[in-house]
């Protein structure tokens, strides 16, 4: 396999499935369910945290013993999930943003922010981790020297797991936008903005992972931490809000879950 051309399809594939679930504005005239969000929103955390176990955290755990020795390997793992974290935690608290069905602003307060606009940034927020860890494994693919099918079919089957929770994420911005009385044309716009910053993260992670190679364990195992702080701070909650539907997103979560350990098994 090459990893270049990989690494455009791993790329575009993330991009077009927000696009493409953007434009289901064109076909809804409102929101899911209650039911059918939590639904949605465990299935992503499911793809999410498997994601970040199996596509990120193992690879810099087998790198990271490559490259420092068992007595140490430990560190870089360690310092690069946390820093990770605490990445999101410093955006969280700096960038204002408002999360679905909440009507308490996050980040430095300021009005001359609308709510609709907040609500994008949080959206952007969480899809930052996401470009940057196909980005790694991508530059991963690229920089290395033995099993390099092997590192282009890890990052193929993270962008495509990601993908499959971008669709009903890029419909979550675009559809709500609608029913605050955006057009159609312009819902669909807005929803797919928030996912260019994947490709955009993703293209200089590349570069970061395909020339520092040896810092690789730290880069691949920040992303997990970004990725695992997001999913608990941001989805984790809201699949326990819906009480009333709780445990459809429990089992969606489940089930995302195998999806993406079973393209880890057979990619």
């Amino acid at each position: 396999m090459n990893p270049i051309i990989i690494s455009v399809i791993c790329l575009c594939v993330i991009f077009l499935a927000t696009t493409l679930g953007s434009s289901l504005v064109f076909f809804f005239k409102k929101s899911y369910s209650e039911r059918t969000g939590s639904i949605v929103v465990g299935l992503a955390s499911g793809i999410m945290i498997a994601t970040s176990f199996f596509g990120l955290l193992l690879p810099s755990i087998e790198e990271s013993r490559i490259l420092y020795g068992d007595k140490i390997s430990v560190l870089p793992v360690v310092c690069g999930f946390l820093l990770g974290g605490i990445l999101l935690y410093l955006l969280d608290k700096i960038v204002p943003h408002l999360h679905k069905d909440s009507d308490v602003a996050e980040g430095i307060k300021t009005d001359k922010i609308n709510a609709r606009v907040k609500f994008i940034l949080a959206v952007t927020i969480h899809n930052i981790p996401e470009g940057i860890s196909v980005g790694l494994l991508c530059g991963y693919a690229i920089g290395a020297t033995t099993n390099i099918d092997t590192a282009c079919l890890g990052a193929l089957s993270l962008a495509i797991g990601i993908a499959i929770q971008n669709l009903p994420e890029g419909s979550a911005v675009s559809i709500p936008l609608l029913e605050d009385g955006v057009s159609k044309p312009k819902a669909f716009l807005l929803g797919t903005l928030t996912g260019v910053v994947e490709p955009i993260f993703a293209f200089f992670a590349i570069f970061l992972a395909a020339f520092l190679q040896e810092s690789l364990p730290y880069l691949l195992s920040f992303a997990a931490g970004a990725m695992i702080y997001v999913t608990i701070d941001e989805l984790v909650p809201e699949i326990k809000n819906k009480s009333q539907h709780s445990h459809f997103g429990l089992w969606s979560f489940m089930i995302g879950f195998v999806i993406m350990t079973c393209l880890e098994m057979l990619l």
